[in-house]
């Protein structure tokens, strides 16, 4: 089978050349494309692909339709909303993810930015400590739990809610399970996002729920920037001078953001969660072994489409 490897942000070569090696070593060809900026670029090599690994690169409807060999598309990473689903379904392709292999990164880096806010972004001013304060996550996968792990190991009281999760299931890792999304904003001096960008969750982070948020509360995104109504966010920076945010995906307003709110606000100027050398070598081998058991033995386990 042909395995592309389509990746306008690229693997490290460390990671191409596993990737490489485990399909070779399964008797695929490899086509490798990096750095590409428009989809006409890709249109022609994903054409005659069995496969495909990517990144946050888009596979839209219009690519898929003029790529009838494949049969199936894996993001290296969990999110998936940059991969047309129903096109997919529709054409009969499996689109896979790779859960848990960039978790740690992602949740270091949250670790980071609560930090790095609670020192008012390292200004030489007086801040304050995350020790004794209480941490909210909102959703309790992969990310959300090591999250908690690595707060609670800091001395922060953890909190989470997770509709998918019974309590027994959340209360044995040492965190509080909390009965609805406004008992969670109410009680959380941080509230760290780990949801997926669907069609229920986009803006579903509103005035109605932030506005929830206690005295000097910061708001974590390190999910992706749809989930927040971000015209409700830019009015309540306006209205309490108490509330930051902080994300690691830039905000479609984030020039206003910054002229209201100053040091209160602050976004990585790209997506950080996942750059780290360990967790791309991860979602890349991950992406290449899942591949292989694919066309093995048709194994769906980490499908996400229908």
């Amino acid at each position: 089978m042909k395995v592309l490897i389509a990746t306008q942000k690229p693997f490290t070569p460390e990671t191409v050349e596993g990737v490489k090696a485990i399909l070779l070593e399964k008797g695929h060809e490899v086509v490798l494309l990096e750095k590409y900026v428009e989809d006409s670029e890709l249109a022609p090599v994903l054409a005659d692909a069995d496969a495909v690994i990517v990144r946050s690169n888009k596979i839209t409807a219009q690519l898929i339709a003029q790529a009838p060999k494949l049969k199936i598309i894996v993001r290296a990473g969990a999110g998936y909303d940059n991969i047309d689903l129903e096109a997919a379904s529709k054409a009969g392709i499996v689109v896979m993810n790779t859960p848990g292999q960039n978790a740690n990164g992602v949740a270091e880096l949250v670790i980071g930015l609560m930090i790095f806010m609670a020192r008012h972004q390292f200004n030489p001013t007086s801040g304050s400590e995350i020790m004794g304060k209480t941490l909210g996550l909102q959703a309790y996968g992969n990310v959300g739990r090591l999250v908690g792990q690595k707060a609670m190991a800091l001395g922060m009281k953890i909190l989470a809610y997770d509709p998918f999760l019974s309590k027994e299931a959340i209360e044995s890792t040492g965190a509080e399970a909390v009965e609805s999304l406004e008992e969670l904003y109410r009680r959380s001096d941080y509230l760290s996002l780990h949801i997926p960008a669907t069609p229920q969750t986009i803006k579903s982070i509103n005035r109605s729920l932030i506005s929830l948020l206690p005295q000097n509360a910061t708001l974590v995104n390190s999910a992706r920037d749809t989930i927040i109504n971000e015209d409700d966010l830019l009015e309540l920076l306006k209205e309490r001078q108490d509330l930051k945010y902080v994300a690691d995906v830039v905000p479609h307003n984030y020039e206003e953001l910054c002229k209201v709110a100053g040091l209160r606000v602050f976004a990585t100027p790209k997506k950080m969660g996942a750059q780290t050398a360990e967790a791309n070598l991860n979602a890349g081998l991950a992406s290449a072994r899942q591949i292989c058991e694919y066309f093995e033995t048709g194994c769906e386990k980490f499908r996400v489409n229908k």
